[in-house]
């Protein structure tokens, strides 16, 4: 039995895909636009893998609330109204989650046309960032899709803080 062997098994390994991924990324000033591309997928692959955690776990938690038993064979209407109000609060919550996973999805198709269709590796970043502005200002209108347009304006924040280099 080898001591290194041991240890190596017991340490988890953090890919670099989780390292790009994290919301406090700070790539140097000499990071290749390369890279920087690839923090802002690995970032949106974990924004939607979690949005599609939370919608699960917001469908678990309605399908439990609607299985419940009352504690009287025939409610109250006060025990009636609070279930009510948690379904609607619960299905919200699902409703919001299904808005920000659709605005993930459609910021990587988003960046995945950017990069097709740009010649310059050093547009691409700025072509997405103008794309997800002109979204941005064509939504604001539209009160329906708040979360949509705060994951929206969470993707931008994203291009801006790994898409340039550090101004300090």
């Amino acid at each position: 039995m080898d001591f290194d062997d041991d240890f190596l098994e017991e340490t988890p390994e953090i890919g670099s895909d989780e390292l790009l991924s994290d919301d406090n990324l700070r790539l140097p000033e000499s990071a290749s636009n390369l890279v920087r591309l690839h923090a802002i997928r690995s970032w949106l692959v974990r924004r939607r893998d979690e949005t599609s955690v939370e919608i699960g776990e917001a469908a678990l938690a309605l399908q439990q609330m609607m299985q419940e038993e009352p504690r009287e064979p025939r409610p109250r209407r006060r025990e009636r109204l609070d279930q009510a109000v948690r379904a609607q609060r619960e299905q919200q919550e699902m409703l919001d989650a299904q808005q920000r996973l659709h605005a993930y999805e459609e910021a990587e198709t988003l960046l995945e046309d950017c990069i097709a269709h740009t010649t310059s590796g050093e547009r691409v970043l700025v072509e997405y960032y103008l794309t997800l502005e002109e979204l941005v200002e064509h939504a604001a209108n539209d009160a329906g899709r708040s979360s949509w347009l705060q994951a929206i304006e969470d993707v931008q924040h994203r291009v801006e803080h790994v898409g340039a280099p550090n101004e300090e």
